[in-house]
């Protein structure tokens, strides 16, 4: 198997980057960390380090100053479940899980995932199902459908659902075969635009905005990584739309927050005012929502030449299932990673990988490729295009390999925690929270701003 460092060479060269960058760098520790049979802890590792070794490269390019780039995998992996350990005035998060949520029989006796921790996706299952929302009347009228057939009415009524599938399976599909082309992430160039030149500033990303169109995790802790290398990340939220509050607030460190009802032309024309000013429009939501709206990557590119677009999305480009809607949970479901891991663990059904990997990782992934597009900008000019998904994050996580005993190990406990927490003041109260994983020698990466409540701040960018 290969080790992080290659593993970090490979993203590092995809990516356009030299090798010689990877003198810098330093990784610690040694796998595994958390009971995975996946090598969760490496790859948390390594997409941690990618991005932060691409803000380090982006500050040798604007100051001509190298710096060294640590990153240890405990504290990676800690920071890959940094939702978990967030404490607010002291106390712990609420469930996290609505009580729908989760697994299910079907009558063909098959697995189903239901994701209803928002209400319209609850509704949308209930309806399909012709049933109130309780788990066992739920799971009564499951019991008259095929999986698959569930699955497609699901999703064909507004719900997010997935039926577990074994890799061989999921591999076997029109979708995962078209996705076996792609690279784990990809930078493609999408319009002319002369190079922007940097601004002043004590860090890497001094002076970058970021316009951040996310909601839960993954392209959440993009924008929160580029925060922490100090772009201004200006956080636009629906007033209408519903959010997780407490991923709001681990996700929001370090960002501006403001209401913009995109579905209004007062909002749009708000939304065309700061991209004509932005350096980078970062977006989770699926490419046909936020394209009905008027912000494609090609129209982004008309209204900000130069900008960069970065687009996470659950199941990718490219095939058949590249508009379904998805999050971590359910990707892990359809993709062969719960089944695998019940199979790891000598179990009939599911089991869930010890953290939201596919989505952290996928953050980190998408603030890297941002980065990498943003220093590529500088030199030749161009609006640029980057795209990471869930499912491929996925496909790359599997190709790492498998740890044999790798269910054995134990979790961590709050003592191998607490080291890489601190104490900082929010819009919410006290927080104690996960500090970023990634040691920069020069330019220590940190939050300069707390985070917020949604819609706090006005729909403007800061002077620089």
């Amino acid at each position: 198997m290969q080790s992080p460092r290659d593993i970090l060479a490979d993203l590092w060269t995809l990516a356009g980057g030299e090798l010689s960058a990877l003198d810098a760098v330093t990784l610690t520790g040694t796998e595994p960390v958390l009971p995975s049979s996946f090598r969760v802890a490496a790859a948390a590792q390594a997409s941690v380090a990618a991005s932060a070794l691409a803000a380090a490269e982006i500050w040798k390019l604007r100051n001509r100053q190298q710096q060294g780039v640590s990153v240890d995998m405990v504290h990676a992996m800690v920071e890959c479940r940094s939702e978990r350990y967030l404490r607010r005035d002291g106390k712990p998060p609420p469930p996290t899980w609505d009580p729908t949520a989760g697994i299910y029989r079907t009558g063909d006796k098959r697995y189903v995932r239901l994701h209803t921790n928002f209400a319209h996706h609850r509704a949308a299952i209930c309806k399909v199902l012709a049933c109130e929302p309780d788990r066992e009347k739920i799971q009564a009228a499951l019991m008259g459908w095929e999986g698959l057939a569930f699955e497609t009415a699901a999703y064909a009524g507004g719900a997010v659902v997935s039926l577990m599938r074994s890799y061989e399976e999921w591999s076997a599909t029109a979708h995962a075969q078209a996705l076996a082309a792609l690279p784990v992430l990809t930078i493609e160039k999408i319009g002319e635009a002369p190079p922007r030149a940097w601004t002043g500033g004590n860090r890497p990303l001094s002076g970058v905005r970021v316009l951040d169109l996310s909601r839960v995790i993954a392209a959440p802790v993009s924008g929160r990584t580029l925060a922490a290398h100090g772009a201004d990340v200006l956080l636009v939220y629906g007033p209408n739309l519903p959010a997780i509050p407490w991923l709001t607030i681990d996700t929001g460190r370090g960002k501006l927050s403001t209401f913009i009802e995109l579905k209004s032309e007062q909002g749009r024309a708000t939304m065309r005012a700061l991209l004509a000013e932005a350096d980078v429009f970062s977006q989770g939501f699926r490419p046909q929502a936020i394209a009905q709206l008027g912000f494609s990557p090609e129209e982004a590119a008309q209204i900000s030449p130069g900008i960069i677009y970065a687009t996470l999305s659950a199941y990718g480009h490219a095939g058949p299932w590249s508009g379904r809607r998805g999050f971590d949970s359910l990707v892990q479901t359809s993709t062969g990673f719960n089944h695998a891991e019940g199979a790891a663990a000598g179990i009939e059904g599911p089991k869930e990988l010890p953290a939201q990997m596919l989505d952290h990782c996928a953050g980190y992934l998408m603030a890297f490729g941002t980065m990498m597009a943003k220093a590529r900008q500088s030199r030749e000019g161009g609006s640029w295009h980057v795209r990471v998904s869930l499912a491929q994050t996925g496909r790359w996580l599997w190709n790492l390999g498998r740890l044999a005993n790798g269910l054995a190990q134990q979790d961590l406990g709050s003592d191998a925690v607490s080291p890489f927490m601190e104490d900082v003041a929010s819009g919410f109260g006290t927080l104690n929270a996960v500090r970023h994983s990634a040691i920069l020698s020069k330019t220590p990466a940190r939050w300069a701003r707390p985070a917020v409540p949604l819609g706090t701040d006005k729909a403007e960018w800061p002077a620089k």
